[in-house]
């Protein structure tokens, strides 16, 4: 059973689904799933194959069904924080599990950073924290590509520009900048321009998700457990190489889950993993001592 609530705070109207029942059954912490920019729909599939568990998945401030009173189209790391904070009071309290990915990974550091009672668990899936690189400058370099080519040519331009970065194996060196702008067709995306430039992902509008650097001593001191999580494909691009940088900034390895960054998803956006496996893998990382 599948319910859907808001909860309703001063500078936004946040909407999140409850997969099962509330207080969670055998008296478990209920797992929050979060991401950015993907909204709760993303996480469906994957709670489908938890269903010993309930699984909470929220639209972050401004995406989705969550609407914003703060007069701001910019996405913040530990603006959304707060929100999951005040998220998790409205579900009772923490400690809460949580699996979180790409931008919702970043939330989740900064979360524990500033809350470390709420989580118990974290696993911090493919986190995009872009100064933790050796090559910080020449990725934030290839990130602005992107959203030149969003800004001047249109939402194909840019996703094949984000393709193209994302998929970019090691470091951005000059080979990466020396190459003719990818065509959008190529990956089957519109050439033509509608106009918009509203994509969080496009935009500079969710540039600090990338550019945030996580207080190391503190989630270190914080009592959850923290997991970075890498896709067992994404050896080598941007993510599995930030992946990697988070979990040595934290003392540890990275944890391997199968399929990609999106390896949890069922078809959601057109991009399908391998939700049966990814679930089980993140079942047993839950459970482990």
């Amino acid at each position: 059973m599948t319910t859907e609530h808001t909860l309703r705070t001063p500078e936004a109207d946040l909407v999140y689904d409850v997969h099962g029942p509330l207080p969670a059954a055998g008296g478990r912490p209920p797992l929050l799933t979060i991401g950015q920019p993907m909204d709760a729909t993303g996480f469906r599939t994957l709670a489908s194959h938890l269903p010993d568990r309930t699984v909470v998945a929220y639209d972050p401030r401004g995406l989705g069904r969550s609407t914003r009173k703060d007069g701001r189209d910019d996405h913040d790391p530990v603006t959304q924080a707060g929100d999951v904070h005040a998220l998790i009071e409205a579900l009772g309290g923490g400690p809460v599990d949580m699996f979180a990915s790409s931008g919702g990974a970043v939330t989740a550091l900064a979360l524990v950073a500033a809350h470390p009672a709420d989580v118990g668990v974290l696993v911090a899936h493919e986190p995009p924290l872009l100064p933790l690189l050796p090559d910080a400058a020449a990725a934030a370099r290839a990130r602005a590509a992107v959203r030149d080519a969003y800004e001047s040519r249109g939402w194909g331009a840019g996703m094949a520009a984000f393709i193209a970065m994302t998929s970019w194996k090691g470091e951005f060196t000059d080979a990466y900048f020396a190459q003719p702008a990818p065509d959008p067709a190529m990956f089957g995306m519109p050439a033509e321009d509608d106009g918009t430039r509203g994509d969080p992902l496009l935009s500079d509008r969710s540039w600090a998700v990338s550019d945030y650097r996580p207080d190391a001593a503190a989630l270190k001191a914080a009592p959850a457990r923290i997991v970075i999580a890498v896709g067992e494909e994404s050896d080598g691009i941007l993510t599995g190489r930030t992946s990697l940088a988070a979990a040595e900034l934290l003392g540890q390895d990275a944890t391997v889950f199968p399929s990609h960054h999106g390896g949890f998803l069922g078809g959601e956006f057109g991009q399908a993993g391998q939700p049966e496996r990814f679930a089980e893998k993140l079942r047993e990382v839950l459970n482990a001592p």
